[in-house]
């Protein structure tokens, strides 16, 4: 609820200055020195101390090169930039940056005469890897904690079709780890903005015959917001045409234009950019369902459940004692729920509620307290003193590793649904059952059952559309926290 409260907050329009304020460069400035400070040392002092070591010629040409040249390679790739910072850190682009570094310095080495690398040289290499990616992702949080709390954010004009500038604004209002807050819109047509913006100016249905008249209004409008940033989404009024003579004035009076392609949830790693007869096309890469990844996502959740029931195996026996203790009934409780592809196989639980617990729930329908096909109550009766200790920390999901380990389930996925549940989905809920169903997902690390139907369906359709090893990793990762705090789980 709080995340919402800011991010409605944050579409209020605020008094500025009469021109534009270029928070970007203003909320990096202590950014870059850091950064390239911390790559400076982080390659000069560990290569130094290791060519001193094993007696290497010139110590100090060769570690002056490695701490020029890993800065150097950064500013090529774009390392120091805001869209590096806050897209999460960009440690796949450190780790790239990190294996340049060291075929140009395998390269310097052959081109100055020396001998081959000797191991130490690699080691060495090492902390430079570890400084960067460690402070780029400290950046990384402090850039979102500053944004959650509405600051180092651009303000932003929008473009377009009236209900275009309200889905637009919607989907912004739903998130606060972005940078972008709209102050003002410039509506195509007569038709009413309902999101509650400010209407700056009106354009024409028609392009105006004056080529930079609907520049000049919304220049205007962005000077009068002190906006550092104009959004078009083109759409039947808006052709292509008209938003290319726009974009040529914004251009010219320094102002940022992003064109809104209209697509929503696509991870930027799916989208590639490409032209052909003066059009500009986006290329939307299918998510990976079969081939490699496919495979090596099955071994990771195969291998790994079996390593965790291993590890696990004197907790399971405790709890299993503590279900049996705490009240009459079996320890494990088996639920039919629906896989990938609509395919029923029985879950596996520790037993949380009492034996007949199916059969009331028919008389507890009316307190339900979740707002879709599930059933949730924060204090539902039927469920046991130990159960509600194994629920809110999740323990009562630990017998879901034979689950994966049978191939029923993923250790990341989506929830897997009751039968019942899946009868009433419509056809873009049906798409949650595209891949297999796991013991943690982007549900699980964002509110669990605090989350509404629609934000919970929403954060299954981003994980079954932009799924990746890496992006598992990150959940597996954060599952940990979630756990230990509790927060959402009844």
């Amino acid at each position: 609820m709080r995340r919402f409260r800011i991010a409605m907050s944050r579409q209020a329009p605020v008094p500025l200055a009469p021109r534009p304020v270029h928070r970007e460069e203003t909320r990096a400035r202590w950014y870059v020195p850091l950064s390239v400070c911390v790559d400076f040392l982080g390659a000069a002092l560990p290569v130094a101390a290791t060519i001193v070591k094993v007696q290497e010629p010139h110590p100090l040409r060769l570690a002056a090169a490695a701490a020029l040249l890993w800065p150097l390679i950064g500013v090529m790739s774009k390392r120091y930039t805001p869209a590096a910072w806050g897209d999460g850190g960009g440690l796949r682009a450190v780790i790239r940056d990190w294996l340049v570094l060291v075929g140009a310095l395998a390269t310097l080495r052959v081109v100055c005469g020396l001998d081959s690398v000797p191991a130490e040289a690699f080691t060495a290499l090492i902390p430079a890897l570890v400084l960067t990616g460690v402070c780029q992702k400290a950046i990384h949080r402090h850039l979102l904690a500053a944004r959650r709390d509405a600051r180092a954010l651009r303000h932003v004009v929008v473009v377009g079709e009236s209900p275009t500038i309200d889905a637009v604004v919607e989907q912004l209002a739903q998130r606060t780890d972005h940078e972008y807050v709209i102050v003002g819109a410039c509506p195509v047509g007569d038709g009413e903005v309902s999101s509650g913006v400010p209407v700056c100016v009106r354009l024409p249905c028609e392009a105006p015959e004056a080529p930079d008249a609907d520049a000049a209004a919304v220049l205007a409008a962005a000077d009068e917001l002190a906006a550092d940033l104009v959004f078009v989404a083109p759409g039947r009024h808006m052709s292509g045409e008209r938003v290319r003579r726009l974009s040529w004035m914004l251009h010219d009076q320094g102002r940022s234009l992003m064109v809104l392609p209209g697509i929503v949830e696509v991870a930027r790693r799916r989208v590639r950019l490409t032209s052909a007869a003066g059009l500009t096309l986006l290329h939307i890469a299918p998510p990976p369902r079969g081939g490699v990844h496919a495979v090596v996502k099955s071994a990771v959740d195969r291998l790994g459940a079996l390593v965790l029931i291993a590890l696990l195996s004197p907790l399971l026996v405790v709890l299993a004692l503590a279900v049996r203790l705490g009240s009459p009934g079996p320890v494990l409780y088996r639920q039919t729920r629906v896989g990938r592809n609509t395919e029923p196989f029985p879950m596996w639980k520790f037993r949380t509620m009492v034996v007949d617990a199916d059969r009331l729930k028919v008389g507890l329908e009316a307190e339900n307290e979740n707002d879709g096909h599930m059933f949730k109550m924060r204090r539902d009766p039927r469920v046991t003193p130990v159960g509600r200790v194994l629920r809110r920390y999740s323990l009562d999901e630990l017998p879901q590793l034979f689950n994966i380990l049978f191939g029923h389930m993923s250790l990341v996925g989506p929830r897997p649904p009751l039968p019942e549940e899946v009868v009433k989905y419509n056809n873009v809920e049906m798409r949650r059952l595209s891949i297999k169903p796991g013991l943690t997902g982007l549900w699980q690390v964002s509110g669990r059952s605090d989350l509404s139907w629609r934000e919970t369906v929403a954060l299954d359709l981003r994980y079954v559309d932009n799924w990746s090893l890496s992006g598992d990793m990150n959940v597996m990762a954060r599952t940990l926290r979630a756990v230990l705090d509790g927060q959402g789980a009844y």
